[in-house]
């Protein structure tokens, strides 16, 4: 059993037979009472979001679940497919399922992949990924006084603004999270 408090983002519990990820966790405590835990779930078997809150001294399910490194391979027909690192079994995922990540995979990508009783559920992307900048417009002189930012096709397809000293080649970070540039890499 797991404590409410534990339910972190990125934690995995059961609860009704369907097994559940935090995707955005929040305590509240309001005047003498006990606290209240919010939490944003996505079940990982069919892919929807709901709100969920328990009190401080609540207990869920832990779930069953297992991480595997595993490394994308490709997309066919909406399906995207994974192979484990160490025993190359392969896992598919649905577009539904895995959602805005896929904005983020390209070929040879490593991921860890969420899996129980061997079927897949999810996947898990670090926090940001490098990538080239394969079209960009033209650089600007002049505009160095704010941050100016411009559009850049990167190399999986991904739409990010990147600065405006940018150009075709450059390799940025990203973050997973939010869809933004970091930093130039070099």
């Amino acid at each position: 059993m797991l404590n409410a408090t534990d339910l972190r983002n990125g934690a995995v519990f059961k609860e009704d037979n369907q097994i559940l990820q935090v995707v955005n966790y929040e305590h509240i405590k309001m005047g003498r009472g006990s606290g209240t835990i919010k939490v944003k779930v996505r079940n990982l078997k069919t892919g929807s979001t709901t709100e969920k809150s328990f009190i401080t001294g609540a207990r869920v399910e832990e779930a069953d679940v297992e991480k595997r490194k595993a490394q994308f391979l490709y997309m066919d027909k909406g399906v995207y497919y994974f192979m484990d690192s160490i025993s190359f079994e392969q896992f598919p995922l649905s577009k539904d399922i895995l959602g805005e990540q896929v904005r983020f995979l390209k070929e040879g990508l490593e991921v860890v992949i969420i899996v129980s009783e061997d079927q897949a559920l999810t996947l898990e992307l670090p926090n940001s990924l490098i990538y080239e900048i394969k079209d960009t417009g033209p650089a600007e002189k002049g505009n160095t006084v704010s941050n100016v930012f411009k559009s850049a096709t990167l190399e999986n397809g991904l739409e990010v603004k990147v600065p405006m000293f940018a150009k075709v080649g450059d390799k940025v970070k990203v973050d997973t999270r939010t869809g933004q540039y970091i930093e130039r890499v070099k």
